[in-house]
């Protein structure tokens, strides 16, 4: 959750070739972190299976995502369908070779009292939004198609928007998000990473609610846990908002500044078996600012002095991830498609006829989903 915004490496990681990323000099293209908020959403966590080829199939997957994206999105470009595309720690050592980012490692687990801030699998994260959910349902079931014998989804889950962007506690949710130029700021690595300049960091929770418990409470309690007005979204004196109040301990200050995240959680839930909750997903160029909102969540600040939203919600999942550039996430089966190239040349100098109408470099030039993106 965030400030009004409820919320090793492996053995076979020797045997890829790294990726390289773009040179620090050039500007990498961000993944869509910061596009504008949307009316739907789904959610995929999956974990890859052991194995060289499933994942030469995930990296190839990553890399023809763009490609999977418009072609879905142009059925209607209105509605802003994106792909935020993440990989955890051990899959990043898996399907790039790479050196870790400074800031990628598994989520770290927090326990106080009854309260728990789960650590859960998670290879890939699909952060899928678009103004309709029928994009984002066909963008999925590609995706899922694409991992059926070399993955597993391990969570999905479909948000939407609730009235005036509310939760289902019934408030404002996300209302000190950033936007613009502000957002990129908040999102986007720079110098400090440059290796990984144009990445992000994001942090994904599932989030359930006692609504039964919540809504027991008169407003006026429930605004002083939120630090907000229930109905007009006005933030709480600070003569009567409680230490404890949820926008008081994830509002993260350093060097007298105030630090931002991008959430983008959304509510979810299923009326039959009484399931109600928010989805919490928050992108930072570095994971540290949202781990101090959780660790004053959870365990206080001072510690004892926890957020009291979490007596009637249960996070159930837990996973942090590192987002390439789109840069670095387009040139992930780069390396396997060389392997094909040097395949192919060894095969044509033995003998073999290349096929009609092919490209010096074995390809039929008939292009692939990656593409140009000018085309």
């Amino acid at each position: 959750m965030g400030k009004d915004g409820r919320v090793s490496t492996d053995a076979s990681a020797a045997a890829v070739e790294p990726v390289q990323p773009a040179e620090p000099a050039q500007a990498a293209e961000p993944q869509a972190v910061a596009a504008t908020l949307t009316k739907a959403a789904i959610f995929l966590v999956a974990v890859i299976s052991p194995g060289a080829g499933s994942e030469s199939a995930a990296r190839q997957l990553c890399a023809d995502l763009a490609g999977l994206v418009r072609a879905v999105g142009f059925r209607d470009l209105s509605g802003r369908l994106t792909c935020v595309t993440g990989l955890g720690a051990s899959a990043f050592d898996r399907l790039t070779g790479l050196a870790r980012p400074a800031g990628l490692h598994p989520f770290r687990e927090l326990r106080a009292g009854g309260r728990h801030a789960v650590s859960t699998p998670g290879d890939l994260l699909f952060h899928i939004r678009a103004t309709r959910m029928d994009l984002c349902f066909e963008l999925a079931s590609l995706i899922t198609q694409r991992l059926d014998g070399v993955g597993s989804i391990v969570d999905e889950v479909h948000g939407f928007s609730y009235f005036d962007e509310r939760d289902l506690l019934g408030f404002v949710d996300g209302t000190e998000n950033p936007t613009g130029a502000g957002a990129v700021r908040a999102t986007i690595i720079g110098d400090e990473e440059p290796a990984y300049a144009g990445g992000s960091y994001v942090i994904v929770q599932k989030y359930l609610h006692d609504l039964a418990g919540w809504n027991a409470l008169p407003v006026e309690e429930q605004e002083k846990i939120i630090g907000r007005t229930k109905l007009s979204d006005v933030e709480l004196d600070d003569a009567v908002k409680p230490s404890s109040a949820h926008n008081a301990l994830t509002t993260i200050v350093v060097d007298g500044e105030e630090v931002d995240i991008v959430r983008d959680n959304m509510p979810f839930g299923q009326v039959g078996s009484g399931e109600y909750g928010t989805y919490f997903i928050g992108y930072a160029r570095s994971p540290a600012t949202t781990e101090q909102m959780l660790e004053n969540m959870f365990i206080g600040s001072p510690p004892g002095n926890y957020d009291r939203i979490l007596d009637f919600s249960t996070a159930v999942t837990g996973t942090l991830f590192f987002v390439p550039s789109q840069t670095l996430l387009d040139s992930l089966a780069d390396d396997d498609d060389d392997d094909d190239d040097a395949a192919n040349d060894t095969t044509t100098t033995s003998g073999a006829t290349a096929p009609a109408g092919a490209a010096g470099d074995g390809s039929l030039n008939i292009g692939s989903l990656r593409g140009d993106a000018s085309r």
